[in-house]
């Protein structure tokens, strides 16, 4: 509903976002290059690869756990499986 409210207020919502984005996306720069020294090109090819690794781990925890709800039909989980 705030999502929905804000973007009825604002005429940019590219532009309000950016600023958490570039923040979001330069943590992966940060990850593979803590100290700075990489070359910038190097560092932006590492970090490409970082958030695709990041990213292709959440589509694969989204295919387990859509997996696991087919598994389970009946719509109710352990507390152990929303663990995992």
């Amino acid at each position: 509903m705030a999502a929905h409210h804000l973007h009825a207020t604002i005429a940019d919502p590219a532009a309000h976002t950016a600023p958490a984005r570039a923040a979001f996306l330069s943590r992966f720069e940060r990850e593979v290059d803590p100290e700075g020294v990489l070359d910038p090109r190097e560092r932006a090819r590492r970090a490409q690869h970082a958030r695709e690794a990041y990213f292709t781990r959440l589509a694969l925890a989204s295919a387990h756990a859509r997996g696991a709800r087919r598994a389970d039909p009946s719509g109710v989980r352990s507390a152990s499986s929303d663990l995992s």
